[in-house]
């Protein structure tokens, strides 16, 4: 598989080196007896890109991994964990999620089960019930969706506005979303807003200015919904250009119901990523190859949706650098469980179960351009996943089954 470029974050990204064993203090925990861990760095191990050690342990000292290798070798350290024979994997990296949101539409997904097609519009229904949440309300459900996903694996989590809509809105969204994560995204332009439904170019306007302004201090990321309903190839243009000019970098909602130019403009922009990618031509999948921007896929969306599932497989055998996420939001994809999406991802869209694992977290973290995370390898942040399986392919082998152990987040217990 392609493992993509090699992008950094300047806040998180760790110098140490990635290829060699740290010096190792006596109070650093050592996690032994693990049947095989997935380091995601193919110098090591087996030498393929999950980097899969068999009979291991890994050493983390702080909030960082300090030594990987095999378990007879493990340096001594005060605090030894005993995997019973089970596998390790690094914490999911979920990097497409709308959490900050009220309300839900189970009505809507009813209909959509009875027969009805999905369209943008339903967003709408969100967006009346989260302006008249709290903002105690709003955080409540940012922090209980995380914690839910945190009990399936993920350990880092990009989330959204988007549901807003209005100056006030959005600012107090990405507030209460940077009060939980360090990956936001200003995503203003998910649909043009109800208040503007006769002006388009009048809500491009508030949100590349006004909006843009109050909302740039609590974002790393600016987002657009390019597609047939929302926002077309020049408003997207001028929605990514000025969030950049205000120092956010672009990703892109693209090619999710139509074929469109998203994932051409993501690519030419540089984006970290184009999120969806159902519906790709030749060309787009050509320039997707070309470039430094990953494919997202979330099956939770084309599962909920009864929608074309995503050609990984044309993907990845064109060289393109693939993640797997949730897009855990209330309309169109309601799962906060990676889990679940790597089963789907085997199972409908051609991923073999070591693609799927390798894409839902070393490619999670190339499409959040993180080298810190997604990997365990000497120098990554200590964050993994201990499974109630010997072996990762579980994941997708037994479909449903709770196989989570324990969660480790920089390099404490989390469950």
């Amino acid at each position: 598989m392609n493992t993509g470029p090699a992008a950094t974050n300047n806040t998180a990204a760790s110098s140490a080196p990635t290829s060699a064993n740290s010096a190792v203090a006596t109070a650093a925990t050592a996690i032994v007896n693990i049947a095989s861990l997935v380091t995601n760095d193919p110098s090591l191990g087996d030498g393929t890109p999950l980097g899969l050690i068999q009979d291991a342990a890994v050493v983390m000292d702080g909030d960082r991994v300090v030594w990987v290798g095999e378990s007879s070798k493990a340096p001594a350290t005060d605090n030894r964990v005993d995997a019973g024979g089970r596998a390790v994997i690094p914490g999911f990296v979920d990097s497409h999620s709308h959490l900050v949101f009220a309300g839900d539409r189970t009505a809507e997904f009813n209909a959509r089960m009875s027969g009805q097609a999905y369209a943008a519009g339903g967003i709408r229904t969100t967006v009346a019930a989260t302006r008249a949440a709290t903002d105690e309300a709003l955080s409540a459900n940012v922090a209980r969706y995380m914690r839910e996903a945190l009990t399936q694996g993920t350990t880092t989590f990009e989330t959204k506005s988007g549901y807003g809509l209005t100056v006030e809105d959005e600012a107090r969204a990405l507030r209460i979303a940077a009060a939980h994560t360090d990956e936001v995204t200003y995503l203003g332009a998910h649909i043009v807003s109800p208040d503007y439904a006769d002006d388009p170019a009048g809500y491009v306007a508030l949100v590349t200015g006004e909006m843009l302004d109050a909302c740039a201090p609590y974002a790393r990321w600016v987002d657009v919904f390019c597609e047939k309903g929302a926002f077309d190839g020049d408003q997207a243009r001028a929605i990514l250009t000025a969030g950049m000019a205000k120092g956010l970098h672009p990703r892109v909602h693209a090619n999710q119901l139509s074929y469109g130019p998203g994932v051409q403009l993501a690519v030419e922009l540089d984006a970290a990523s184009a999120d969806h990618c159902t519906h790709l031509t030749d060309e787009d999948v050509d320039a997707l190859a070309s470039g430094n921007t990953v494919a997202t896929l979330l099956p939770g969306a084309e599962f909920s949706t009864r929608a074309e599932w995503p050609n990984a497989r044309r993907l990845l055998d064109a060289g393109v650098t693939v993640a797997l996420s949730t897009d855990c939001n209330p309309g169109s994809s309601f799962t906060s469980s990676v889990p679940f999406c790597i089963a789907l991802a085997v199972r409908d869209m051609g991923m073999t179960p070591d693609e799927a694992v390798w894409s839902a977290t070393a490619g999670g973290a190339t499409a959040l351009r993180r080298t810190d995370i997604g990997r365990l390898s000497p120098g990554a942040t200590a964050d993994l996943t201990i499974l109630d399986a010997p072996s990762h392919v579980h994941l997708a082998y037994r479909p449903g089954v709770p196989l989570v152990a324990e969660v480790w987040r920089r390099g404490a217990r989390a469950i």
